[in-house]
């Protein structure tokens, strides 16, 4: 590397780095402050707040805030060099444009491997240590409020209850089916279903079965059977962001399970998934805005950059919050939805990096 490439990475690592940290040390102060009443209530131990709970906090919000700071970061130290004419001795040296971007790339380069490597495999592991803190000591018991529940629990076997109660585990208006060739040849149906935890395995009250075997029909019932199913009482209590604490390999295995039991919540976890790779990659278009923005020396110093950079910055989140928000409800498939605001924003980056000063 050239000293210009270990100066702009220098610049652009320190300064992304610094406010990173600031950012986050503001935000773990207004964290306890939140949540401080609930410490305290449920005396959580000082050892659990700090190691448990904080040390997975900060990894977390350093990773989401990641993208708009690399952005901002950019922005800063570049206007500052084009305010101080730096960028204008740079092009008349000699190099090009296109040449002094290398080093941009470089550093942006380095903070996408890390946010993906970071998404994928840290902040999950992470995250489950911060969430079981959570369930523990901030959040209420779950409880489970869906209705009509159908589910494919093995191939051909399908499930249905009226309701579940998972403070109790039992579930009422059970029923369970077998389809071969696209007909039914097993149906039972209850009244209730009850989890027994001493023996684990389920108890299937005032039930009655028909089994059909051509144009035969046999009926039988009983007021007591015991069974096992693929499915648990924990798949009850289960929080959407469980999978904030699944790596990358267990998210995808996770979505095919659910994908065959239907989940209604398969959309949010493919959201997830396509997530951790397009927000690394937006570190590279957010990097090349911030350049072409900030890289003209303008009269006034930094200010009015950095506040079109900063609303540039919200635009970009808020067009990703209500993408996602569509393909959670099914309006647009996940990948699509989740590559929008990186794909506009794309072509926003090339217009802008073909008009900036050369």
């Amino acid at each position: 590397m050239k000293i210009l490439d270990r100066y702009i990475i220098r610049k652009f690592l320190g300064t992304f780095f610094f406010s990173l940290a600031l950012i986050i040390l503001i935000a773990v102060i207004f964290d306890i402050s939140e949540k401080i009443d609930d410490f305290i209530e449920r005396k959580a131990p000082f050892s659990k707040i700090v190691f448990d709970y904080y040390f997975n906090f900060i990894p977390y919000f350093a990773n989401l805030f990641a993208p708009l700071f690399v952005f901002i970061s950019v922005i800063y130290f570049t206007a500052r060099m084009a305010a101080n004419t730096e960028i204008v001795a740079i092009l008349n040296s000699g190099i090009s444009f296109r040449r002094m971007l290398r080093p941009y790339f470089m550093a942006a380069g380095f903070l996408a491997a890390l946010s993906f490597y970071f998404n994928g495999w840290v902040i999950p592991h992470s995250n489950k240590v911060k969430l079981e803190f959570e369930n523990v000591y901030i959040k209420n018991p779950v409880e489970f409020k869906d209705r009509n529940i159908h589910r494919q629990i093995s191939p051909g076997v399908y499930m249905y209850m009226e309701s579940y109660n998972n403070v109790d585990n039992i579930g009422y208006r059970f029923s369970l089916e077998r389809i071969e060739d696209g007909k039914r040849v097993w149906f039972l149906n209850s009244d209730r279903i009850v989890w027994d935890s001493t023996a684990s395995r389920w108890k299937i009250e005032n039930y009655y079965i028909r089994r059909i075997t051509g144009f035969r029909e046999t009926l039988t019932n009983g007021w007591q059977l015991d069974t096992t199913l693929s499915i648990k009482p924990a798949d009850f209590r289960r929080r959407l962001n469980i999978v904030d604490a699944m790596d990358t390999p267990a998210l995808s295995a996770f979505i095919e399970e659910e994908k065959i039991s239907g989940s209604e919540s398969i959309n949010s976890y493919l959201v997830e998934k396509y997530r951790r790779i397009a927000l690394p990659f937006s570190t590279f278009i957010l990097m090349l805005i911030g350049v072409s923005l900030s890289s003209r020396k303008v009269r006034g110093g930094i200010g009015s950059q950095l506040g079109l950079g900063i609303t540039l910055s919200f635009a970009y989140i808020l067009f990703m919050q209500v993408a996602n928000t569509f393909a959670i409800s099914g309006s647009i498939p996940a990948m699509i939805a989740v590559w929008i605001p990186n794909i506009v924003f794309a072509f926003v980056a090339v217009y802008l990096l073909r008009v900036a000063p050369k």
